[in-house]
């Protein structure tokens, strides 16, 4: 059974970027280390003992629509695991990547259901944002994964979206300290 995780690196007030989706120095830890991650990430020694087998991890990774646009789904090709699965109300663009393993859902529940069959054993990763907060009141969540970067954004995208209402969260069962960067994962405790 797969464990879905929400992720993404987020400022220190819990934003995951601008009113502009501009994401300004959060990522900045992605190119301060020696240690090639990927053709465009190089990070510490750290941060890339806790990443490399987190992404290896991944079977289907859950994004919203707005996403999937700004980065055009990522040409077709998933940035991690197999599978993506895309929040939406609207197909999959005409003649875009047709061979492409892109799934177009408009219903974050059979979303995350369907990257759970996509993933069998191994991870669901969904996007931080309004998708990713919609799956965590939903009770859809099992762990909450951030990087948490030393900046203050003071307004923008929040990490969990729109959410509101309280939820508890059990104490980070990781705590890592990379360069500019504090990966953090915790566990969803389940309403009774």
């Amino acid at each position: 059974m797969s464990t879905v995780v929400m992720h993404n690196v987020v400022s220190v007030d819990g934003f995951i970027a601008d009113a502009d989706d501009q994401v300004g120095p959060l990522f900045d830890w992605y190119s301060n280390g020696d240690v090639l991650l990927s053709e465009f990430a190089k990070v510490s020694q750290t941060s890339a003992e806790y990443v490399k087998p987190m992404m290896a991890g991944i079977g289907a990774l859950v994004v919203g629509r707005h996403v999937f646009d700004i980065t055009n789904g990522w040409e077709g090709k998933p940035p991690a695991g197999e599978h993506v699965v895309v929040v939406s109300h609207r197909p999959r663009p005409d003649g875009w990547h047709p061979e492409a393993p892109f799934h177009f859902v408009d219903d974050v529940a059979r979303a995350i259901a369907k990257a759970k069959e996509l993933a069998g054993d191994r991870t669901v990763a969904v996007a931080a944002g309004e998708v990713g907060g919609q799956a965590f009141a939903l009770g859809l969540v099992d762990e909450v994964a951030m990087d948490v970067v030393p900046v203050v954004f003071g307004s923008g995208k929040r990490y969990f979206g729109s959410t509101d209402g309280q939820y508890l969260l059990d104490d980070p069962h990781t705590v890592i300290q990379g360069d500019r960067v504090l990966h953090l994962l915790y566990r969803v405790r389940r309403r009774r």
